[in-house]
């Protein structure tokens, strides 16, 4: 055999050596799939921090698919959980509601001490019925409902914002101010999300209970969410709320943000979710400042909430999903996250020694300090229905029967006394 011929021989000996290495290796690597949704910059952050993670963990590779939120979270995620076809890891909004389908990953992470001290109170909104002790993702957004105005426009108008002149504002005083700025500007008064959980919020404000005396969901004879309920009606009857928002939108969440963004609403029911937004889209093109909640007699309460990072029991690889998820909830990486997001923290430590956001942006730090504060002044009823696993029953109920009454297809009576039929009925299919 010639030099040349053998020489040949080695090298094609090598290459498919080479290529058998290499598929080896690429067989050892485990794809994980992540659905993930942004309101701002939140999904770049998280594929910053999950590039980092592959660098140092060669063996996993993370695939972020990003979705719309009402569609890809709220109406499709829970469909492909029941069907068995669900993600890896999931961004989730419905914490309680869809907790059947978690994954306890306490036994597989580092230290579960560490969750507990760090997330105990939240580490609950994610635990299914009967579970006390599970670990099944991290809130790594912790967010409040509440009021955003467009201050620019006030000014415009010459009317004075009523937040400046009292602590205690009504409902009833807010829309009376929004109408006048909006009369003078040529805008639309006021709009809240398409939500029951933010409707729940304003309700709880003027009275609304929720619940009965031995916990049970109760919307019927609650002459709280009644008030509230009405003023929303009446609302959209004399023009004062946005009819795109809840008349335009049926059977699906709705926001009004983009509404806001473009100067055209004065004030404007929403969330501390929307200041990442609000910091990057609106520029200097007008002044925009988170107030706050509007009083009633049940106080001057918005709802807790937000997102978490959960594990999907139904993954094949548990282990890598949670080598996954304690590297999103170590400190010094949860605090980039949140720092670069403008998202309140869920984590003890974080919110104990504070945060230098990455804004240069004054008006988008008053609205993290605003909302910070409301965080602290929430009702026990409010916490109480967002830890309540079975919340996204009364949220949906709500928000479709007041529609059907605000385009009067139901009289109020009418609707209220749906809700509590829907309410009842699902409660007993879970029971089933």
């Amino acid at each position: 055999m010639s030099k040349m011929r053998w020489l040949n021989i080695v090298v094609v000996l090598m290459m498919v050596l080479v290529g058998a290495v290499a598929v080896q290796a690429q067989d050892d690597v485990v794809e994980l799939r992540m659905t993930w949704y942004s309101d701002g910059n939140e999904g770049e952050v998280m594929r910053d921090l999950l590039d980092r993670f592959e660098a140092e963990n060669p063996d996993i590779v993370v695939v972020i698919d990003e979705v719309a939120y009402s569609t890809g979270i709220l109406e499709n995620l829970p469909i492909q959980l029941a069907a068995g076809e669900g993600p890896d890891i999931a961004r989730v909004t419905d914490l309680g509601g869809l907790s059947e389908y978690y994954l306890d990953i306490g036994p597989l992470v580092e230290d579960p001490q560490y969750y507990e001290d760090n997330f105990g109170p939240f580490l609950t909104w994610l635990r299914p019925p009967g579970n006390t002790d599970g670990i099944f993702g991290i809130q790594n957004q912790l967010t409040v409902t509440g009021p955003f105005i467009n201050r620019t426009l006030f000014e415009q108008a010459g009317v004075e914002v009523p937040s400046d002149v009292s602590d205690e504002v009504t409902w009833e005083e807010w829309a009376e101010a929004a109408s006048a700025v909006a009369e003078a500007t040529g805008t639309t008064a006021m709009a809240m999300d398409r939500s029951g959980h933010r409707l729940a919020g304003p309700a709880i404000s003027l009275g609304a209970q929720y619940f009965d005396a031995d916990g049970n969901p109760v919307i019927a004879g609650d002459e709280g969410f009644r008030s509230m309920a009405q003023l929303m009606i009446d609302w959209h009857e004399n023009g004062i709320m946005s009819p795109e928002i809840w008349v335009g939108n049926a059977g699906q969440y709705a926001a009004a943000n983009e509404q806001f963004v473009n100067g055209e609403l004065v004030f404007y029911m929403s969330g501390s979710w929307q200041i990442g937004q609000f910091d990057n889209l609106i520029g200097d093109a007008f002044d925009w400042e988170a107030v706050p909640n509007p009083c009633g007699p049940g106080g001057c309460t918005g709802m807790p909430g937000g997102a978490a990072t959960v594990a999907i029991n139904q993954t094949e690889h548990p282990e890598e999903v949670a080598r996954v998820i304690d590297f999103l909830a170590a400190e010094e990486n949860l605090r980039e996250f949140h720092e670069r997001t403008l998202f309140i923290p869920a984590h003890a430590g974080i919110a104990s020694s504070g945060l230098d956001f990455q804004t240069d942006n004054p008006l988008a730090a008053a609205a993290l300090n605003q909302f910070s504060l409301a965080a602290t002044q929430l009702s026990p009823i409010a916490v109480d229905l967002q830890a309540y696993p079975f919340n996204r029953v009364v949220f949906d109920s709500t928000r479709d029967r007041l529609t059907q009454a605000i385009v009067g297809e139901l009289t109020l009576d009418e609707a209220i006394e749906r809700m509590q039929q829907d309410i009842d009925e699902a409660l007993a299919a879970v029971s089933e």
